[in-house]
């Protein structure tokens, strides 16, 4: 029978047990209450038990769907795309909305294998003006487009 696992699929449905599991537990303290009045633990416990059973399906999925061994990780998006959020933490204050952006674009960009350099840089400065007018013209949060 092992020979017939899936090895990804597995691993997957253990993490969503596990994650709804301690979702369970950390719910724990909080009242349920009923269907017509919840309590704050309502949503909560409902959301891990529905986690719970989905893993548990793709868990038996996973014994009987064929073998499948688990895939090579691949390292640079991983690197790259938790530098690009460490970049945005750092940046903002520092430099501001329109320069962060430029920069968290250019580094998770680089993140792809086939990525160009030009390509790269106009859809960072694209997506940078749109991030601007959104954020800080149209919805009007305070946050700062340069550095001060």
């Amino acid at each position: 029978m092992t020979s017939r696992l899936n090895v990804p699929d597995l691993c997957f449905a253990v993490f969503l047990v596990a994650l709804g599991a301690l979702a369970f537990a950390l719910s724990g303290q909080l009242s349920i209450g009923s269907a017509a009045a919840m309590g704050p633990g309502y949503v909560p416990r409902g959301l891990s038990a529905i986690v719970m059973i989905y893993g548990l399906a793709l868990g038996i999925r996973a014994i009987f769907s064929g073998r499948q061994s688990f895939p090579e990780i691949a390292l640079r998006p991983i690197l790259l795309t938790s530098a690009a959020v460490a970049l945005f933490a750092v940046m903002l204050p520092l430099v501001g909305l329109a320069i962060t952006s430029f920069a968290v674009v250019i580094c998770s960009g680089f993140a792809a294998y086939d990525v160009r350099l030009r390509e790269n840089a106009v859809v960072a400065l694209i997506l940078s003006a749109f991030g601007v007018l959104l954020f800080v013209k149209a919805l009007g949060l305070p946050i700062p487009i340069w550095w001060r």
